[in-house]
């Protein structure tokens, strides 16, 4: 891809999306540019992907024809406000903020800007990010495409509407924070039984991940699996019960809602 990525903040997600990409070799690494606060976080960025970078928003915004705003909700306005008389006339504004609307990026700018609304997650740092996207009507299926081509190189993403768009850090951007508590709530059972710590969590994170791929790859249902494993009379299907009953489904399913409240109002 002959394009210059431009990402204005480095943060943790930034910079597993800045692996991903450097990683992939999609994109030349001099014709990727960061900016943060300190150069101490550029020093690190520089340092682990040699890639350019600039305590000046205002070069970034001038160099990319695909300029990832990577700041948290509360500064999009007055980083737009710095930035919008400074980038390329066709220039692709990527929010990975919740609850920014491409409604607000284009009244940020004051004009017809090529919008796209994402919510990528934190496993982008291994390869395996789950990131939802939407544009506003100013970008081209093929411009669509490209911004997808930049987050594959990171994991998968998937199309949404953005009716939808509040509902995601709900089941797969907050979600991972479930997991690991998930994770870790095995382990500790594991460690009340008798198992190592170490070996533990190792035992409970391969679980997790090779259901997850049965998941993806059977296309079976979920419950469907599950009743696989659910022998009659046997251990798993005690430990559904138990699960049920201290309304495991319920409990999750209230988590959701409360983190989508939460994403709707953070603007």
């Amino acid at each position: 891809m002959n394009k210059k990525i431009g990402f204005i903040g480095a943060g943790k997600m930034a910079q597993a999306m800045i692996e991903g990409i450097v990683k992939s070799k999609l994109i030349p690494k001099e014709n990727i540019i960061a900016s943060a606060r300190t150069e101490k976080t550029l020093e690190i960025i520089k340092h682990k992907y040699s890639i350019v970078t600039s305590l000046q928003n205002k070069d970034v915004a001038r160099a990319a024809d695909i300029l990832i705003l990577a700041v948290k909700p509360d500064l999009h306005e007055s980083v737009i406000e710095e930035i919008k008389n400074e980038i390329k006339q066709k220039a692709i504004i990527v929010t990975i903020a919740a609850g920014i609307t491409l409604k607000d990026i284009e009244r940020a700018f004051g004009s017809k800007i090529r919008a796209v609304r994402t919510m990528p997650n934190t496993p982008s740092l291994v390869g395996e990010g789950m990131s939802v996207i939407c544009a506003n009507d100013y970008l081209s299926e093929e411009e669509m495409i490209e911004v997808e081509h930049l987050f594959n190189t990171f994991g998968q993403t998937e199309r949404l509407e953005e009716k939808l768009m509040d509902a995601v850090p709900a089941i797969s951007g907050s979600s991972p924070a479930y997991v690991y508590m998930l994770i870790e709530a095995m382990a500790d059972g594991g460690v009340r039984q008798g198992i190592p710590r170490n070996k533990a969590y190792r035992l409970a994170a391969q679980a997790v991940l090779g259901a997850a791929k049965m998941v993806l790859e059977t296309e079976l249902h979920p419950g469907e699996l599950k009743d696989d494993v659910c022998t009659p009379g046997g251990a798993t299907i005690e430990a559904v019960a138990t699960l049920e009953k201290e309304h495991f489904r319920g409990s999750v399913m209230a988590a959701m809602e409360s983190c989508s409240n939460k994403a709707k109002n953070l603007n």
